[in-house]
């Protein structure tokens, strides 16, 4: 499977993924909030309204490493041009798919070109290829393209490096970002925490987990096949 598809199909899962947990309540914030209050006064009560998990509230967010960032700070891996810049796309990041996109909120979230990007946070286009140019040499941000090979669909998308700047799950993030940040420059190799790592973890467990599924299978086929 090539890169695009790969980052086409990863899209879409993590769409999906956001459609099902908001299919899963029809709460307004208002309400969500006013159930959780109801919650707490349950609780000193010793009642419990909701058997499960409390209703939460849900908030877009990206989040900085600390330690990587100090790190970065320490060394000056960054301009301080660079460091504002990457700011500058905090509210543009896509949940899960660390792409920069034109409304993380929406179900279909659309990948932003350089000049979308310099309109959205008010600078000039040219300057914001500068910086992407060099942001890209530094293995911050990687340039790819989405879309089905088999149509004229396809569109620049510009990813963020995880271990600087995440948007999702960081115990569990997505396995496309692997394939855009395999192999990071030494400057990088020495970050305090390194998310890729965990990436691999999850796919090798996955692979363990359905390997063992097959094997179960086959051995449960050949016990069938002997009792006939």
């Amino acid at each position: 499977m090539s890169l695009s598809n790969s980052l086409n199909n990863a899209e879409k899962n993590a769409r999906k993924r956001e459609l099902e947990r908001e299919n899963q309540t029809s709460f307004t914030s208002e309400d969500m909030q006013s159930a959780n209050e109801l919650a707490e006064k349950a609780a000193k009560q010793r009642m419990r309204l909701i058997p499960e998990k409390r209703v939460q509230e849900r908030s877009y967010f990206a989040q900085f490493i600390q330690e990587n960032w100090a790190y970065l700070n320490t060394t000056k891996y960054l301009t301080s041009a660079e460091k504002v810049f990457l700011l500058d796309l905090l509210p543009l990041i896509g949940f899960r798919t660390n792409c920069i996109v034109e409304n993380p909120k929406a179900h279909a979230q659309m990948p932003l070109t350089q000049d979308e990007i310099a309109e959205q946070i008010g600078r000039y286009a040219p300057d914001v290829s500068r910086i992407l140019k060099s942001l890209e040499k530094k293995y911050v941000v990687f340039k790819g393209t989405t879309g089905s090979e088999d149509n004229n669909s396809k569109s620049n998308a510009i990813y963020l490096n995880p271990n600087i700047m995440y948007s999702g799950d960081r115990d569990r993030p997505e396995p496309h970002l692997f394939t855009m940040f395999p192999k990071p420059p030494k400057e990088l190799k020495k970050l305090p925490v390194d998310l890729i790592p965990q990436i691999k973890k999850t796919r090798k467990s996955k692979g363990t987990q359905t390997t063992k599924t097959t094997r179960k299978t086959k051995s449960t086929k050949k016990v069938q096949k002997s009792e006939s």
